[in-house]
């Protein structure tokens, strides 16, 4: 099979197409043939072992410490038809259209991926492919929707709130925005220039150009603040909560996740912080969420599977708009 093969860490140049051997599924597993996977920032980093150094060395031993080992195909979430499955499988069958998200093993950047049928957090999360979306669309759900639902579920978000989301143009933020909304929240989208017309196509009530504007200087105040990004001040973020506020932190730095626990035993308002969990409970969660019209993927560029290396590339710029889209069809 083709796939893009990772063997040190470094620039996108890193990755090659190779043929590489096609996995076969245990009794416990099905094999998928991938008509549709993604790049995500996630991607970028694990490429090039640029992230945060509270995580740099949990990863590079995980991963392999001088290169990949564990794992030499990037890709965390796909979309495609089940070819195979294992003697010991029930709730799948051969034909079956899905999703998935495909855990710290990664391997979406190829034609073929096998999964459990039943993945531990550790493997990912793996569901039928909601009927209303293509390929495309499904492929760039489990990763930034599952993100996105973990965080806005533990703010317990109720009709009527105010939430702000910081960096709501991205993957997690687009999805971010919608979910919101879907519980009945007054949202504003905070985003660079190009993609505020798409955060209000997706339902924010309100956008914030951050080149024109800090939205900590504004004097309002929101009962959510969810910083996909991670790099606005933290004082001021706690400043811009009303009573009882909660303060989301995707991507938080030391700093943060020390003061985090320090701000929530001190005051009324509440900072969540932690890596969010992957369930295939929670990937139909989002698939009924889909197909009820409430939730929809942001697309941005679509590259082929030969073209992996150019799309970490453009989403290494910043600039991507909700998802970018590797095509294997």
């Amino acid at each position: 099979m083709k796939a893009i093969v990772w063997t040190k860490y470094g620039p996108p140049d890193v990755l090659q197409l190779r043929e590489v051997e096609k996995p076969t599924p245990k009794d416990n597993e099905v094999l998928i043939r991938t008509y549709a996977a993604t790049v995500t920032a996630g991607d970028c980093e694990a490429r090039s072992m640029k992230i945060p150094i509270l995580f740099r060395l949990p990863m590079r031993l995980y991963i392999g410490p001088i290169k990949p080992k564990r794992t030499t195909i990037l890709g965390q979430e796909l979309a495609g038809e089940i070819e195979a499955v294992g003697k010991n499988v029930k709730r799948f069958q051969q034909g079956d259209q899905i999703f998935a998200a495909t855990g710290m093993r990664m391997g979406a950047n190829a034609e073929y991926r096998c999964l459990p049928e039943d993945p531990t957090e550790m493997e990912g999360a793996l569901a039928l492919k909601p009927t209303n979306m293509t390929y495309e669309e499904a492929a760039a759900v489990p990763v930034a929707g599952l993100e996105a639902l973990h965080f806005l579920r533990q703010a317990n978000i109720r009709s009527g709130e105010k939430v702000l989301i910081n960096g709501a143009g991205g993957s997690i933020g687009t999805f971010a925005v919608q979910l919101a909304k879907s519980y009945g929240a007054e949202v504003t989208g905070v985003d660079s220039t190009l993609k505020l017309d798409m955060l209000r196509s997706i339902g924010a009530d309100h956008v914030i150009d951050y080149t024109q504007e800090v939205f900590t200087n504004n004097g309002q105040t929101y009962d959510v603040i969810f910083d996909v990004v991670g790099k606005t001040s933290f004082s001021r973020c706690i400043k811009s909560l009303s009573q009882n506020g909660r303060y989301l932190l995707a991507n938080p730095g030391l700093s943060q996740m020390v003061r985090g626990p320090w701000t929530s035993m001190r005051s009324s308002k509440k900072v969540i912080i932690g890596a969010a969990s992957q369930s295939s409970e929670d990937l139909v969660f989002l698939k009924e969420l889909i197909e009820a019209g409430k939730l929809k993927s942001v697309i941005d560029r679509r590259y082929p599977l030969e073209q992996t290396a150019d799309a970490h590339r453009y989403v290494e710029t910043g600039q991507k708009m909700g998802n970018v889209v590797i095509t294997l069809e």
